[in-house]
């Protein structure tokens, strides 16, 4: 009876040993890399998340080969956000338009629901809707959110707006459709027949949209952005890729930066290096 109970307590010795080595295993898998940005104005650490593994990749990627070393924060709104990355700006003069400069690529899109853009949100640039439909990320430029506070009330309404907006997308699409036909009652003052379409159209869309999953903010967006703030009209549309873990005090700084033409600091802020934290 003694020896079966040492042969018990061996066995459920080395289950525990195994998980614990489980365990250490999936950690060490989910850690996330960090990144040190060294700033004329201070330093900020961001986490990448593993969740977007090709943008993560990417700014370890430059980050290593020094792509981000002596390139400015070239675009700066108060309780919005800061930008970086344009490979122009490294030796760009007082008077340069940037924020057009790019690495000679763009990333597929890497939307995750359950990131968004609470205040210290990390995320990638890119061209508008009408140039990328696919909203494809700059290869380079990237923003981190500073954004604002928001009441309830203000999201829900924005929900609305959201959602309209997809409605009218759709609207149009449809509309682009029947362009020759639309062309064709212009042409002969048939205004009734254009009114009548447009009814048509617009019921057809909004019956198209009740199968989509309409636009709502989560609980834990609500909560962040009535809380810490944030940008959440951004949500969906752009790529997040990480978050400032240290020296939001110095993004903040940045942020309050006094601005010229096109939003840039009129003293220049440049990133001093950018380094993967070991």
């Amino acid at each position: 009876m003694k020896t079966n109970q040492l042969i018990i307590i061996a066995v459920i010795t080395v289950m525990f040993a195994a998980c614990g080595a489980g365990s250490k295993k999936s950690n060490d898998m989910e850690k996330r890399t960090q990144v040190k940005i060294e700033t004329t104005m201070g330093d900020i650490v961001v986490e990448l998340y593993n969740e977007t593994p090709k943008h993560r990749d990417n700014f370890i990627k430059l980050a290593k080969e020094g792509m981000y070393d002596s390139t400015l924060f070239h675009r700066v709104i108060r309780q919005f956000m800061i930008q970086a990355g344009d490979p122009e700006s490294k030796n760009a003069a007082d008077t340069a338009h940037l924020g057009s400069g790019d690495v000679g690529y763009t990333i597929p899109a890497e939307f995750v629901p359950k990131f968004f853009h609470k205040k210290g949100a990390l995320a990638a640039a890119r061209m508008g809707d009408d140039v990328n439909p696919n909203r494809e990320s700059s290869g380079c430029q990237f923003y981190i959110v500073t954004g604002r506070k928001f009441r309830e009330a203000q999201l829900l309404d924005m929900e609305a707006s959201r959602n309209e907006q997809r409605v009218e997308s759709i609207f149009n699409d449809l509309a682009r459709q029947h362009m020759k036909e639309i062309y064709k009652m212009r042409k002969e003052n048939d205004n009734e027949g254009l009114l009548e379409l447009q009814d048509t159209l617009e019921a057809k869309a909004r019956e198209l949209f009740k199968q989509e999953e309409p636009f709502k903010f989560t609980p834990q967006q609500i909560a962040a952005y009535t809380t810490i703030g944030g940008a959440p009209h951004l949500d969906g549309e752009y790529t997040i890729f990480g978050e400032v873990t240290e020296g939001m005090e110095t993004v903040e700084k940045i942020e309050a930066a006094k601005t010229g033409r096109a939003d840039r600091p009129v003293m220049d802020i440049r990133i001093l290096k950018a380094s993967i934290v070991e």
